[in-house]
């Protein structure tokens, strides 16, 4: 409700010549005055300060954004999870590493190549919680060669060819272990453009079809528990699942396009249990995420 204040007046209030003699007070009467409380700010000054703190607010949330937040969502918010005891794993807080002021993010409207312009090993997914790190993988650079075992003998060759004329930049790569005895691997594959990255990922599948398998693994069938809404906007996921009878080991893997990036997700586990779907999803959404 807004105030009023009221209008001032011309007229003249009379004042008494004198005042009558005030009333003695008995002596027994008379307690030592309260020290007088502290005048309390005018609404105008309050209602300022409540703005000035709110502007500083969101300033500050706006400067935070060159690191932004993916943990933002509650863990019940991710696409296809959704309760807490659902078997997923427990990942740190993830953020998208900050750029130089001039560099866009890879899928905005300034940047027409959908390059990456961060370090390709910050947009590595982290290790869960207590799961232990393979020292190969542990997040740096690797070699084509270490890509390539990921799949057959009888591959390796020719796609280590396609790598090599493809204008690759450089892999990334992180990979551990749970508790559970699932091995997880993520390989980042960072190309010249994206006209690279899109010609390498279509030469992995043949009419929507994938044509190189992964070593191990029979031919894989698509995840039909996966949604094409769990991503980002602009990028492409293909999952898999290997179906049964899926032999010692059951393996999932994913591709994601992602601009001038391909990545790699890989979950197996030996014995007759096989691979969790939850992990595995939850995996492919958040370093989808990352890269999107």
């Amino acid at each position: 409700m807004t105030e009023q204040t009221a209008e001032p007046t011309d007229a003249v209030v009379p004042v008494p010549a004198a005042l009558p003699p005030a009333p003695q007070i008995p002596p027994q009467l008379v307690a030592e005055a309260p020290a007088p409380a502290a005048p309390r700010p005018p609404r105008r000054v309050l209602r300022a300060a409540l703005r000035w703190t709110a502007a500083v607010l969101v300033l500050g949330g706006l400067g935070a954004g060159t690191a932004a937040g993916i943990t933002a969502l509650e863990r019940t918010d991710v696409p296809g999870l959704a309760t807490r005891d659902d078997g997923r794993w427990d990942y740190p807080a993830l953020s998208l590493p900050a750029l130089a002021a001039d560099a866009p993010r890879p899928f905005s409207d300034s940047n027409t190549g959908e390059v990456h312009h961060a370090d390709l090993r910050r947009l590595l997914l982290p290790a869960p919680h207590g799961a232990t790190v393979d020292k190969e993988l542990d997040g740096g650079w690797v070699d084509i060669a270490r890509y390539a075992a990921e799949y057959g003998e009888d591959d390796r060759a020719a796609l280590t060819q396609r790598l090599e004329d493809s204008a690759l930049r450089h892999i990334a790569a992180r990979g551990w272990t749970m508790p559970d005895g699932t091995s997880a691997r993520v390989y980042l594959l960072q190309f010249n453009s994206v006209a690279y990255s899109t010609a390498f990922h279509d030469e992995l599948f043949e009419h929507g079809s994938l044509v190189i398998p992964l070593a191990g693994t029979a031919e894989p069938s698509f995840d039909e528990e996966w949604s094409a809404a769990d991503g980002p906007e602009y990028t492409t996921a293909h999952v898999y699942s290997e179906p049964e009878p899926y032999g010692d080991e059951q393996v999932r893997h994913a591709y994601v396009l992602a601009g001038d990036t391909v990545a790699l997700v890989v979950h197996g586990r030996k014995g007759a249990a096989g691979t969790e779907t939850v992990p595995f999803h939850q995996t492919v959404v958040l370093q989808n995420q990352l890269l999107g």
